[in-house]
């Protein structure tokens, strides 16, 4: 029964009301009593997180836990992109005149995606990572490159699962679901950090709402029940990591590429 509650609040709704839900009791101190179980269910590594289990006084904070110093290693250097969070590679490649192809087996459309910024004239040609956090994952989102934030920019929308099922079998999901976005400006280009929420209401927080500029790898932001992150870069600057592909599994500050203007 406990194990079939998880899920279910993993696997996620688009009924705000399931969601309120859902939230309200992951807040509740009655949730840390599901803390071990979801240790268990997911295979969570929580020896790396900063606090021991016994300490986090709600299953969200468990969730949104930080890691203890050193547990990843940042990519470095003036030019690098570092993966911003723990995931798996969904798709990734060029955009093609403003669409990002084939993804799970849809294409979505920068426009609709970043809700008509001004921004998406700097990405019709540029790169595109999606990378989706499992239940298992560190749920933090860092900065992927050094710079500082030219906008954010937060879109509500719907609760549609992000998972396997939900990204095949339901439309434009990313397009629709709440939306974090932060654009960074970084010495060779820009990055938009879209942050996708898929549980619970106001489910992506920024860690300092009054940052305007990030190291490489310092926390930018977290979500409170699992997502997905897509990652864009500016036309024409980015090269990715030779060996990197769609079903690679990376860690937050694992090298994606390097950034590089033009001529």
């Amino acid at each position: 029964m406990v194990k079939q509650l998880l899920r279910l609040m993993t696997e996620l709704s688009s009924h705000r009301w399931l969601s309120r839900l859902m939230g309200a009791f992951s807040h509740s101190r009655l949730s840390r009593f599901l803390i071990p179980v979801f240790i268990r269910t997911y295979h969570i590594p929580a020896a790396e997180a900063e606090k021991p289990s016994g300490e986090y006084h709600t299953l969200n904070e468990f969730f949104s836990r930080r890691l203890k110093p050193g547990m990843r290693l940042v990519a470095d250097g003036a030019d690098v992109v570092a993966s911003p969070v723990d995931a798996l590679i969904t798709a990734m490649g060029e955009i093609h005149s403003g669409t990002i192809m084939n993804v799970k087996g849809q294409d979505y459309l920068l426009e609709e995606l970043l809700n008509h910024s001004p921004h998406m004239e700097l990405y019709k040609k540029g790169f595109f990572f999606v990378l989706y956090l499992s239940p298992t994952d560190y749920h933090r989102i860092h900065a992927p490159l050094t710079g500082r934030k030219i906008e954010s920019d937060y879109i509500r929308g719907r609760a549609y699962p992000v998972n396997e099922f939900g990204m095949r079998h339901m439309k434009s999901v990313l397009s629709r679901n709440e939306r974090l976005i932060t654009y960074i400006a970084g010495a060779n280009g820009e990055a938009a950090v879209v942050k996708v929420g898929a549980m619970n209401v106001s489910s992506i927080h920024y860690s300092d709402a009054e940052a305007d500029q990030w190291q490489i790898g310092e926390d930018l932001a977290y979500f409170e029940f699992g997502s997905t992150v897509v990652l864009l870069l500016e036309n024409g600057t980015f090269t990715p990591q030779p060996g990197l592909t769609s079903e690679t599994k990376v860690k937050m500050g694992e090298l994606l590429g390097t950034l590089r203007r033009p001529g």
